[in-house]
């Protein structure tokens, strides 16, 4: 088996998809070989000291496979009293949108039921978390979110993610497309370095493979253009949300985050291990996504951009010597302890200057506190958070993960 040392890699979010976790020809049952394979593989990256975090469908055939009779029986309906110009958009696989919300209501807890058990076989504790578009669009519930994933990361759990397909419906625009957009906002979110796309074909081609033979892998992508999007043309399959395009999309996202993707065949046996010890498409596994920029330049300039040196709410920190230090030299995360000053009324989640006391910003990051909370917990220590708060959202006033020197 490939080694550790082979890879670059310390914090994946794998993303599996409904062609890949569930059974052919009609996708409507689980692939227990298959998610076996994908959680054993996954407990060995978890044994190369590899942060994982697993991004699943399967929902709505777990579902399927407990109701049974009602499954074959569901169909679009009418709304009893109403004209067929409100009647209820059926899917391409045909079931409308509540006979789907309710297979995902019933096979959620099941589909998660299975990749407890299959992780407890490794000894490795699994988290749920059910998220909506929505979720991730509004700041506090974004940063909410982020904060819970890294901790259980720093805990040594396995975050086991889907789109909570009970109150997310295409009709209200709250869906991401089988997955694929979710899993590249949560690889933007938890600062992955790499995000892996597993599905039912090698990867991205010259042509689509079903229509065209002479179509040909391509193993790595250096920027995704407009070159590369018209290679995206083919329709999603008929019992997936997904598609080629939201696959585009989605590296065109994480890459522009400098983060990597792969896509590649789940199918395959060890694709995950294949996949992540390989590198630059050198193993002929998939195609690659470069970044298309150094992470942590990509996140400088994004977070430089969001500052406005001139506007009257741009919010500062002053630091002590000792904290300046911690954070220049040991690139460490700001506490609170640290702290002497707080200017400007940024709330949490703004984008802030570090100052040291002689005047000079060595840094800036993502405040994790609001300026009136900083203000009431600087100078204490971490763990008197709570009794100065109420509450607290973690140890620091600004994570080293969100925080970029000058």
């Amino acid at each position: 088996m490939t080694s550790h040392r082979e890879t670059p890699y310390k914090r994946i979010v794998i993303k599996a998809g409904t062609s890949v976790l569930t059974n052919p020809p009609d996708h409507r049952t689980l692939h227990r070989p298959i998610i076996g394979s994908l959680v054993d593989q996954i407990a060995i990256l978890r044994g190369w000291s590899i942060e994982v975090l697993l991004v699943t469908s399967g929902a709505v055939a777990a579902g399927r496979e407990v109701l049974g009779r009602y499954a074959e029986n569901a169909a679009p309906y009418q709304r009893a009293g109403r004209g067929v110009s409100d009647r209820i958009r059926p899917r391409d696989d045909g079931y409308d949108i509540v006979s789907r919300q309710v297979f995902a209501a019933v096979g959620q807890s099941r589909l998660m039921g299975v990749y407890q058990e299959l992780f407890a076989s490794h000894g490795i504790q699994t988290a749920q978390a059910l998220l909506t578009a929505a979720d991730l669009s509004h700041r506090p519930s974004y940063l909410n979110v982020r904060n819970t994933l890294r901790r259980l990361l720093d805990l040594g759990v396995v975050p086991v993610l889907n789109e909570n397909d009970v109150v997310a419906v295409d009709e209200i625009g709250e869906v991401f497309g089988d997955n694929d957009r979710l899993s590249a906002l949560l690889a933007t979110l938890v600062d992955a370095d790499l995000l892996l796309i597993l599905t039912d074909i090698e990867g991205l081609y010259t042509a689509d493979p079903h229509l065209d033979s002479n179509a040909r892998l391509i193993p790595w992508v250096e920027e995704v253009d407009s070159g590369i999007e018209s290679l995206a043309s083919g329709g999603p399959n008929p019992w997936a949300r997904g598609g080629m395009p939201t696959k585009i999309d989605a590296a065109r996202l994480v890459t522009k985050s400098g983060i990597a993707m792969i896509m590649c065949n789940g199918l395959a046996e060890d694709a995950v291990l294949r996949a992540v010890s390989s590198r630059n498409g050198s193993q002929g596994f998939g195609t690659l996504f470069q970044p298309s920029a150094d992470k942590l330049e990509a996140r400088k300039r994004w977070m430089l951009s969001a500052m406005s040196p001139t506007a009257s709410n741009t919010g500062e920190v002053f630091v002590d010597a000792g904290a300046a230090s911690a954070l220049e030299a040991d690139h460490r995360s700001l506490l609170p302890a640290g702290v002497r000053e707080v200017k400007g009324d940024f709330q949490r989640g703004d984008i802030i200057y570090i100052v040291g006391m002689e005047g000079r910003r060595i840094a800036c990051g993502i405040a994790n506190y609001a300026a009136g909370e900083v203000t009431r917990i600087r100078g204490l220590h971490s763990h008197q958070i709570q009794d100065s708060l109420g509450y607290h959202y973690g140890q620091e006033v600004v994570h080293r993960n969100n925080l970029v020197l000058l």
